[in-house]
């Protein structure tokens, strides 16, 4: 049994990882920003039969990150997986707004490995587990400050994976896809009036399909918890819809390719070259185009 604390786990992939996790025998600490939101993931641990400590943990926060680790003591496996969205083409960016998504999917994760990354090295073990996003290997249509943030963790895993190692600390970075999650239904808005209208409707038809395809959050946390028990320890783990299509669809085309998808006009065509390109269909129930993301 490990001591597990993750962050953001009072919904979605946070939720479900914490109650797999449990359910495999490791101690689990879901932390979140306010204990009341912890009600549904008490309710569907006692259903379960399992065990899951809730602790107060807010990322954004400095003091809040360092109390709730001493309330913790001993962790095993860090699971960053506290997150926002945002939308809006970078020409729409609200900067100010923009700067809580960094402060959450990127600060946060610095936040939370500065905290626990001395009790580890103590020990010579411990495992830290990011959450990121498709988004962080593909630059995603209408979310340049999420992916931003995404590629940002990338990045940082890869340094603190070579930092860790030498302290015989172990990185592994979880990519998934689209799936059935709280922040999806919340991740509809975007700035207007906005001259990139289609956009927003092609990145909204491409949520829509993933949504539609249903893959859920289980689906994902059983990868975290592979991760965490794999006897042949990667450092990435793709999941869910489009995890592994997106990467592999990028790293396939030109440069000339990605940049002449966006200058299609017509979303028909745009649908049908993203589908040759990547090897997914954006079609959903009623046909294409935007009336069938609404």
């Amino acid at each position: 049994m490990q001591s597990v604390l993750i962050t953001g786990a009072n919904s979605g992939i946070g939720r479900a990882a914490a109650l797999r996790l449990a359910s495999a025998g490791h101690r689990v600490h879901a932390a979140m920003r306010s204990l009341a939101k912890g009600e549904k993931l008490a309710k569907l641990a006692a259903e379960a039969g399992v065990d899951v400590h809730p602790v107060e943990l807010d990322v954004g926060s400095e003091g809040s990150v360092q109390s709730a680790v001493e309330q913790v003591g001993r962790v095993d496996v860090l699971i960053n997986n506290a997150g926002v969205g945002f939308n809006a083409t970078t020409e729409d960016v609200d900067i100010e707004a923009a700067k809580a998504v960094f402060d959450t999917n990127y600060w946060g994760v610095i936040r939370c490995v500065q905290a626990v990354m001395p009790q580890m090295r103590e020990r010579g073990e411990g495992h830290i587990v990011n959450v990121s996003s498709i988004a962080g290997r593909i630059a995603a249509i209408g979310q340049p400050i999420y992916s931003s943030s995404k590629w940002a963790l990338e990045c940082l895993s890869e340094n603190l994976a070579q930092e860790a190692a030498y302290h015989g600390i172990r990185v592994s970075v979880i990519e998934p896809g689209v799936a059935r999650t709280a922040i999806l239904p919340k991740n509809v808005g975007h700035p207007e009036p906005t001259a990139y209208e289609p956009h927003y409707r092609r990145m909204l038809q491409f949520y829509a399909k993933g949504i539609q395809v249903g893959i859920p959050a289980e689906d994902v946390a059983e990868t975290i918890l592979h991760s965490i028990e794999d006897p042949d320890p990667r450092f990435r783990y793709t999941c869910a819809w489009g995890g592994e299509e997106l990467p592999a669809g990028r790293e396939r085309m030109s440069d000339a390719e990605w940049v002449a998808l966006g200058a299609i006009e017509d979303d028909q065509e745009y649908y049908a070259e993203f589908e040759r390109l990547f090897g997914l269909s954006l079609a959903l129930p009623g046909g294409l185009g935007g009336d069938a993301t609404s």
